[in-house]
């Protein structure tokens, strides 16, 4: 196997090049041999930053497990009835009442649950749990790149020339795509211009800075054609006030901005693959909220306002459909203590669940549920984990974006097997690390027997 060469890449040239290639559009072709055919998937990565409280996402609704949490929990547990009641999922498990929009997702087919997921080793610290996750890593928060960044170098079944791969919205790209040179940073499409003094002035400004940047092959020269050509797509695709399709309502704020962010550039059909996001806040060390209220549940409602207002938009008709091509995958560092503290906060711990949003999805709570009785919990204290996460990743890799090299988007991963949490052909896992033309320097610095 060898990786994509420097392959996709913004095309360096003037803008009227640019302006003729954002007009064009990329096709969508059959799902057919997912090592051959052109792939059209596009993959949303949210991260919720702080540590989610997952037992309080996905609460225990029956049996043992459920007078364990109440016991555990006197104050913050979700309640089984009246305004604040959990919405069952399966009977054992249902959701906080603020996660509703996603619940309707649910009974509609279109969302996974995956409980118990996370890191087989514990690490209750944010930045290394953060980092291990994002780089695909487990035990090594060095390594060169992200788990994303390898997966656009080994993936065999994409065009060679994308215009835009991949976007991180906010100010910084995602650690997950560390590595990958041609991700977008974008937090407004309107401001994401080109504005150096009078109107008039930026059109010979724009090719003066051609003509510098083109002088040399330098990666600072590269650099700078990127950031142009970027900014030309963005202006010469989008302007003015976004309007949803299907009526969707985003939530107010940053998040909703964001989201609507993502839909605009799926919708731009320049071969967006990848896309991530992060919503702050989990950090619930105080004051969570009792009884299902509070500062929680409007995280929550939050959150689920806006996965369901991202599907609404992008479900369209035909060929415009994009919710058949769309996976969105919501995870976080680590979980929270299953006992709340004396502060009616819950502090760091394990297992949390991951949800899957997808056209593609298997609906369901998947996984093995270790339990939270006596003798069950990991360190006497934390939901403990039963699904690597690499497994629920590797399998959308697989399934949907057609990718099997997991030895080289996860090195040290070995045995994965899928879980069935969305549909697509299945392909042999491929664990080689450093097969034809894999370079090694991808996962330089820290020591390779920390991968698995």
């Amino acid at each position: 196997m060898s990786p994509r060469p420097t392959r996709r890449g913004f095309v360096a040239g003037c803008s009227a090049a640019i302006a003729g290639l954002a007009g064009s559009r990329f096709p969508r072709f059959a799902f057919a041999d997912p090592e051959t055919t052109v792939n059209n998937e596009i993959l949303v990565v949210i991260f919720l930053r702080g540590g989610l409280d997952g037992l309080n996402l996905v609460v225990p609704i029956s049996g043992n497990d459920r007078g364990y949490y109440e016991s555990a929990r006197p104050n913050i547990a979700v309640p089984l009835s009246g305004s604040n009641g959990a919405l069952s999922l399966d009977g054992q498990f249902g959701l906080h009442r603020a996660a509703q929009p996603l619940h309707q997702l649910y009974q509609s087919g279109k969302v996974a649950v995956v409980n118990a997921t996370g890191l087989n080793e514990a690490s209750r610290s944010h930045f290394d749990s953060m980092e291990f996750i994002e780089r695909g890593t487990p035990g090594n928060k060095t390594t060169a790149t992200g788990w994303l960044a390898r997966h656009f170098s080994c993936a065999h079944n994409l065009p060679p020339e994308i215009v835009m791969p991949s976007v991180s919205v906010g100010s910084t790209q995602a650690t997950s795509l560390l590595g990958d040179r041609d991700t977008i940073n974008l937090s407004d499409p309107d401001s994401f211009n080109l504005q150096i003094g009078p109107w008039e002035w930026r059109s010979a400004q724009r090719i003066a800075l051609r003509h510098m940047y083109t002088d040399d092959t330098t990666w600072l020269h590269a650099a700078g054609l990127q950031a142009l050509d970027a900014v030309d797509l963005v202006e010469l695709n989008i302007s003015g006030a976004y309007t949803p399709a299907n009526g969707a309502v985003y939530p107010s704020g940053s998040f909703g901005d964001g989201l609507q962010v993502i839909a605009q550039m799926v919708k731009l059909d320049l071969g967006l693959r990848v896309s991530t996001f992060d919503l702050g806040g989990w950090d619930t060390h105080v004051s969570q909220g009792d009884g299902g209220g509070g500062y929680f549940s409007s995280l929550i409602g939050t959150l689920c306002e806006g996965l369901a207002a991202l599907y609404t938009d992008l479900d369209g008709a035909g060929s415009a459909n994009y919710t058949n091509r769309l996976t969105v995958v919501v995870q976080s560092e680590f979980g929270r203590r299953l006992f709340e503290n004396a502060d009616r906060g819950a502090d760091h711990g394990h297992g949390n669940p991951m949800i899957i949003m997808s056209g593609n999805a298997v609906p369901g709570v998947h996984g093995a549920w270790p339990g939270i009785g006596p003798g069950q919990l990991f360190d006497d204290a934390d939901l403990a984990v039963t699904t690597d996460f690499r497994r629920v990743l590797s399998e959308i890799l697989i399934r949907r974006m057609g990718n099997n090299h997991l030895g080289y988007v996860f090195p040290g991963y070995t045995d994965y097997q899928p879980l069935g949490v969305v549909a697509g052909v299945d392909l042999p896992p491929d664990y080689s690390t450093t097969g034809d033309g894999i370079f090694a320097d991808d996962f330089e610095s820290g020591d390779t027997s920390a991968w698995g």
